[in-house]
C-alpha cells in the first residue's frame, strides 16, 4: 500500500512540473517575435547624433572647449587601447596627441533608457595620417548620454575595436 502511495505522489509530482520544463515551440513568424528594445524619438535620434558628430569633428580638430561641452563632469570612457578607464580631465589632456585626422560614423541606433537618459551604439571608422603604423582603426562605441539643463552630454564611453 505505502508503494502505491509513493508511486502515485511521484506521478502526480511529475505530472505537476513536466508543463514547465517543456519548451515551448519557436514563433513561426517574425511578426510573432516578442518586440526588442524601443528605439528613442526621432527628434531624440536626431539631438544625439549631432551631438555625436560635434563630439568627433572636436576630436579631430583637437578643440577641448567643444569637446569639454558635450561631456559631462564625470564622464569615464574607456578606449580600444588598453589603457584602462579616462575621467574627462585626461580626455581632454591627451587631445593635443590624438592623431585622428578623418572619421566616417555608421549604424546609429539610440535607445531610450529614461526620461533623460539614452544609449547610443554606433561604428566609428578613424583615419590617421599617412604613415603611420596604424592607418585606420574601426571602433564600435557604446556610449551613455544624459540630458542635464536641457543639453544632452555624455556621460560613459565605451570603444571595442572591430575587423
Amino acid at each position: 500500500m505505502r508503494n502505491r502511495v509513493l508511486i502515485a505522489a511521484a506521478f502526480l509530482l511529475l505530472g505537476c512540473c513536466a508543463p514547465a520544463c517543456r519548451k515551448s515551440p519557436p514563433p513561426s513568424t517574425s511578426a510573432e517575435m516578442p518586440p526588442g528594445l524601443p528605439s528613442a524619438s526621432p527628434e531624440v535620434t536626431n539631438e544625439i547624433d549631432g551631438r555625436i558628430h560635434a563630439e568627433w569633428d572636436a576630436i579631430t580638430r583637437k578643440d577641448k572647449q567643444a569637446l569639454g561641452a558635450l561631456l559631462e563632469d564625470n564622464y569615464i570612457a574607456v578606449e580600444a587601447d588598453r589603457e584602462g578607464e579616462r575621467f574627462k580631465w585626461k580626455v581632454l589632456s591627451e587631445l593635443d596627441r590624438s592623431s585622428v585626422t578623418q572619421t566616417t560614423l555608421s549604424f546609429l541606433k539610440v535607445t531610450p533608457l529614461g526620461p533623460d537618459a539614452v544609449f547610443a551604439r554606433y561604428e566609428v571608422f578613424m583615419r590617421f595620417p599617412p604613415g603611420s603604423t596604424q592607418p585606420y582603426l574601426k571602433v564600435m562605441v557604446g556610449e551613455i548620454w544624459t540630458r542635464d539643463g536641457g543639453q544632452w552630454k555624455s556621460l560613459h564611453y565605451q570603444e571595442t575595436p572591430v575587423k
